[in-house]
């Protein structure tokens, strides 16, 4: 039986990404900072599922999350970093505070669990995958969610950094990066500054109108870790444009292009 490590499994991306994985006969180790959400996407889904709070910015909390499910199941096949928060406004205009949690969350939590689950995967000495949530925003910088885009870029800089050194290192761990295009989540439920406002309901619209629900977005990333890849780009029309115009614009030392912004 194969494991899978879901962080921000409460909701959004994260649950889909947990029915999937027990629709397909894995067992689940759940992890959120939301408890009772938690607790009721683990009672939905059935099958042999541990369910635990965490705060993935907290090591402690995501060193405890690696012993309880290499305690349980002994192994860990696929770990999917994938909690993340957003928040919009003016970079100057954005609390530090809000600016930090979206660090500690989208980046850290990315490496505290690294360092929780990365050696006892090396030891059990399996072929895994780990799936570090990014997103097209890693690769198409928006205005007025600087935190979230800064981020996003982050992730795709570090997961390509991990491939290369467990590549390096001779290890059986495969990588692959995750990077969603619009999906129905929570992920714009913080309430927005006023300099945002007008941007925040056009996104929270947009994905209404356009994004994939959770259970239409996870068989598409499971079918891309069954074929071994790497670029896990499940909504490729959201994708490519953007990607060809933000290629030419550096090559061409052109001015920003600034998606989600009209231009003048």
């Amino acid at each position: 039986m194969s494991v899978a490590v879901i962080t921000g499994a409460a909701s959004g991306i994260g649950a889909g990404l947990a029915r999937e994985a027990v629709h397909r006969g894995m067992d689940v180790v759940l992890a959120d900072l939301d408890a009772a959400a938690l607790e009721a996407v683990a009672t939905e889904i059935g099958g042999k599922t541990i369910a635990q709070a965490c705060d993935v910015a907290n090591l402690m909390d995501m060193q405890l999350l690696a012993e309880e499910a290499f305690r349980v199941f002994g192994q860990v096949d696929l770990l999917f970093n994938n909690a993340g928060i957003l928040r919009t406004g003016l970079t100057w205009d954005i609390d530090p505070e809000d600016w930090n949690k979206v660090l500690n969350v989208n980046i850290m939590g990315i490496v505290n669990s690294l360092h929780a689950f990365v050696p006892k995967m090396l030891a059990t000495d399996i072929s895994s995958r780990i799936i570090n949530t990014a997103s097209v925003g890693g690769f198409l910088p928006s205005p007025f969610m600087a935190p979230y885009s800064a981020t996003k870029f982050a992730v795709v800089a570090l997961t390509e950094a991990l491939a290369g050194e467990l590549k390096a290192s001779g290890s059986r761990i495969n990588v692959s990066l995750l990077a969603p295009g619009p999906v129905k989540s929570r992920i714009f439920e913080a309430k927005p500054r006023a300099s945002s406002q007008e941007f925040h309901s056009a996104m929270t619209a947009m994905l209404d109108t356009n994004g994939l629900t959770p259970d239409e977005f996870s068989p598409l990333v499971f079918d891309a870790i069954d074929r071994g890849e790497y670029w896990i780009i499940p909504q490729p029309d959201m994708f490519e444009e953007g990607f060809r115009r933000r290629n030419r614009m550096i090559e061409e030392r052109s001015l920003p292009i600034f998606y989600s912004v009209e231009r003048e």
